[in-house]
């Protein structure tokens, strides 16, 4: 295991981070409406026969995962929103071009913004570990001493 943190890293703790916020089921922010405990209608001959594909949910993340998204989200704060929200979108993997339009910029502002966030990041941890001695809270669960 590295003893710094690269872009590499911080990328996919970033990925890693959003996977898990997604995977999180969070209730009560917003109301339920209405619901049935029947079971969903079968409206063609083809759904019942498995011609659809099947859909498979990873079910909820585990708690290192989580563990390690609340870290991630607090590198965050060192970082200008525009910043924030432009690693935020690239960790869903949503295309630049949609990243682009959403921020208004173009695709070289955009791509040196991610950039320059991620290495301010990885500049910031690697003190840190410097000052501490390791890695925070391990990654992707491994701890390294």
């Amino acid at each position: 295991m590295a003893d710094k943190w690269t872009p590499k890293m911080v990328a996919a703790r970033l990925e890693e981070a959003a996977s898990t916020l997604r995977r999180l089921k969070v209730s009560g922010l917003k109301p339920k409406g209405y619901g049935s405990s029947w079971p969903d209608v079968i409206h063609d001959s083809m759904e019942a026969y498995g011609w659809n594909r099947a859909v498979v949910s990873l079910g909820p993340p585990p708690a290192d995962a989580i563990s390690r998204m609340d870290e991630t989200i607090a590198w965050l704060r060192w970082l200008e929103p525009d910043h924030v929200r432009l690693l935020w979108l690239r960790a869903e993997r949503m295309p630049w071009k949609l990243v682009m339009s959403r921020l208004g910029v173009a695709r070289s502002t955009a791509s040196s913004w991610w950039m320059a966030s991620i290495m301010q990041i990885v500049a910031i941890l690697n003190v840190q570990q410097k000052m501490s001695g390791h890695l925070s809270a391990g990654h992707f669960g491994q701890n390294v001493t």
